[in-house]
């Protein structure tokens, strides 16, 4: 099957995070010889693997995408619930859920995500309709994180900042004032 540019994941920290999540539902791997012995033999066990050169890895994907010789195809991580994500948070680790309101550039969520990465939180949560998509973009510019961070999207942030009140969670808000 010929997956569309948006069915790829892209770029060697990504690869390799969706390739070690077992949650992810993955397809094929393109990659050059490089990027295949960098990702190992371990990872590389639960796809099929394609041997190409860069530009025909390009090809695969949107114009643009910066993917280090790695490619590959990948659904979206299954829809998560912000309930259940914050009951299997690990004891003892920090209690700190990230809500993102409508910032729908991949770059900054994706930023964001690799932050959240280095605090140890719980959860990013956004909302599915003013959210990126779970992207290649998103991915790479996650460098991974998107596969070790729950991403939640909920329909209705309001409710799950009162979810998360219920929790015992603080909710600290912090807004831009718009300038640039």
């Amino acid at each position: 099957r010929h997956a569309k540019p948006e069915n790829w994941l892209y770029g060697l920290h990504a690869v390799q995070a969706a390739l070690a999540n077992p949650s992810r539902k993955l397809g094929r791997a393109a990659l050059t010889p490089r990027a295949a012995e960098e990702i190992g033999e371990k990872l590389l066990s639960r796809v099929k693997v394609e041997t190409l050169d860069p530009e025909a890895i390009g090809r695969l994907l949107p114009p643009g995408a910066v993917h280090q010789g790695a490619a590959l195809e990948a659904d979206v991580l299954p829809r998560l619930d912000l309930d259940a994500v914050i009951e299997n948070a690990e004891s003892g680790a920090r209690r700190i859920v990230l809500v993102l309101d409508q910032i729908s550039d991949p770059h900054n969520v994706g930023a964001i995500l690799r932050t959240a990465a280095a605090v140890g939180a719980a959860a990013v949560v956004v909302q599915d309709r003013h959210a990126p998509p779970q992207s290649g973009a998103l991915a790479k510019a996650a460098s991974g994180a998107l596969d070790i961070i729950p991403y939640v999207e909920v329909v209705n942030i309001a409710r799950a900042l009162d979810q998360l009140a219920e929790l015992g969670f603080w909710r600290i808000a912090l807004t831009g004032d718009g300038e640039q």
